[in-house]
């Protein structure tokens, strides 16, 4: 599958990489193909996009939570798995990253993550019922201390 995006320009997909969202994602359900991208540009390992298939102009900065929150474990129900079947050891779990014109105000959502079935390239968005995350926890200051830690090893 061959696109053009507003982030990456032309990029053309292979289709065991297409990732499906059966129920599409919170806020936009009738978006249900993405594909997980690197910005070689900006190269940041820690953020990726998920760039939508079905709306080239649209794509969303995702992270894993362990790289901003070390103990991240949310309990999450089986029922809402259910569209990942079959489940294995092999599951991605990522956040969304909002980036706002302050960079010092990023933010991820903790309580709405992404978990994608490697396997099979199918994945959902749940809602998390839990207090303990937020859906705007902060995350410069750790990325900065990260930033400053992997500079001082070289």
């Amino acid at each position: 599958m061959k696109l053009t995006t507003r982030i990456f320009g032309e990029i053309e997909i292979e289709d065991d990489k297409i990732i499906n969202f059966p129920q599409g994602i919170v806020g936009f359900p009738g978006m249900t193909k993405f594909a997980l991208m690197h910005d070689g540009e900006r190269d940041s390992s820690l953020i990726r996009w998920l760039q939508s298939l079905d709306e080239p102009a649209f794509a969303l900065p995702v992270i894993d939570p362990l790289k901003v929150k070390p103990d991240y474990n949310p309990v999450v129900e089986d029922e809402v798995l259910k569209p990942l079947m079959p489940l294995n050891d092999d599951m991605l779990v990522l956040v969304t990253v909002t980036v706002p014109s302050d960079l010092t105000k990023m933010t991820v959502n903790l309580k709405g993550p992404i978990i994608i079935n490697s396997d099979n390239c199918k994945a959902v968005q749940i809602i998390l019922d839990d207090d303990e995350y937020m859906v705007k926890y902060p995350i410069y200051e750790y990325l900065q201390k990260q930033k400053n830690a992997a500079t001082e090893e070289k």
